[in-house]
């Protein structure tokens, strides 16, 4: 995590420890780059590398005086508490660590006491699902519910992020399985419901799209005559698994109330395109096409809110 003088925070994170390190050598090295008389006007950042195995280098600048000296500067610039070199200090911490690890029962095992319940962000759409008993997770039908209730005339609804760390709190609520009000004032924040209904989808192992279908929505998105394109689309809506068809459903004629009320909140279909593309479909590998496949991915929510009851209506219509 690097949060900068002012204010900015990144997160960087990988379970691979020569990534980190490649991440950590090249920060330091631009740090070290910089010209002198900006090193603590700058650099007042504050470094953390996590690992999945809960080892933590905490590497910080010491910003206690704006005008340091200039024989302690470099030391400020980027003071490591974590010696790379001592080898003998981190294989011992890496021992301890390991028997710790090895020791610690398996998710099973938590599971089966209790400890540990199913998860909901990050869980397979039709597990959820199934834990439920129904075909739309409930999660997913609070949040419309609120946003329906309060959220429809709010400018940049969708686009504009809610705070990042409520939106985490609301996340671990609902894994908790803990009863969610929504009308609660910890969530007055209509963008917190926003961002965490796009956190669900975002974390899908599997996004809402099928990965099987991601090549078959962009080649009917290609299709130039509008009828046959609207038509190929439909019949790939009509194939989807009842979990992802029901979801989806309920999904788009939420936001296509959104885009009813854009002349208040500004956002369009093509607004809610660019918003949900990303999130709703990708490819199960990227490949460099990425750029076309962002814009192939807006198109096809745009086109299903844009033509919703043509695709998601029945055979009659």
């Amino acid at each position: 995590q690097i949060t900068t003088v002012s204010g900015n925070e990144f997160l960087l994170q990988s379970d691979t420890d020569f990534l980190i390190l490649d991440w950590f050598h090249a920060i330091k090295n631009a740090i070290d780059r910089l010209p002198k008389e900006r090193s603590c006007t700058s650099r007042n950042l504050e470094f953390k590398l996590r690992r999945s195995s809960s080892i933590e280098l905490l590497n910080s600048l010491d910003t206690e005086s704006k005008e340091p000296k200039p024989e302690h500067r470099k030391s400020l610039i980027f003071r490591l508490n974590y010696s790379a070199s001592d080898t003998n200090d981190r294989n011992r911490v890496k021992s301890r660590l390991k028997k710790f690890i090895s020791r610690r029962p398996s998710l099973k095992t938590l599971q089966e006491k209790g400890l540990i319940k199913d998860q909901i962000f990050g869980s397979h759409l039709h597990l959820v699902c199934e834990h439920e008993k129904s075909t739309v997770p409930q999660f997913v039908r609070l949040c419309i519910k609120a946003v329906e209730k309060r959220g429809l005339d709010v400018d940049g609804i969708y686009r504009v992020s809610g705070n990042l760390a409520t939106i985490q709190k609301l996340r671990f609520v609902v894994n908790q399985e803990e009863k969610l009000n929504l009308d609660d004032s910890q969530w007055e924040d209509i963008h917190v419901v926003t961002g965490a209904l796009k956190m669900f989808f975002r974390e899908l192992p599997e996004p809402l799209f099928p990965y099987c279908f991601f090549e078959q929505f962009v080649e009917a998105i290609k299709i130039q005559d509008n009828a046959t394109r609207i038509k190929s689309v439909r019949i790939l809506v009509k194939k989807l698994p009842r979990p992802n068809y029901d979801t989806m459903k309920i999904l788009f004629e939420h936001l296509k109330k959104i885009a009813a009320k854009e002349s208040v909140n500004l956002m369009s279909t093509q607004s809610l395109g660019i918003v949900f593309g990303p999130t709703l479909l990708r490819p199960e590998k990227e490949t460099g096409n990425m750029a076309v496949h962002m814009l192939y991915q807006n198109q096809i929510v745009e086109l299903m809110l844009s033509e919703y009851s043509k695709i998601f209506g029945s055979e009659e219509d």
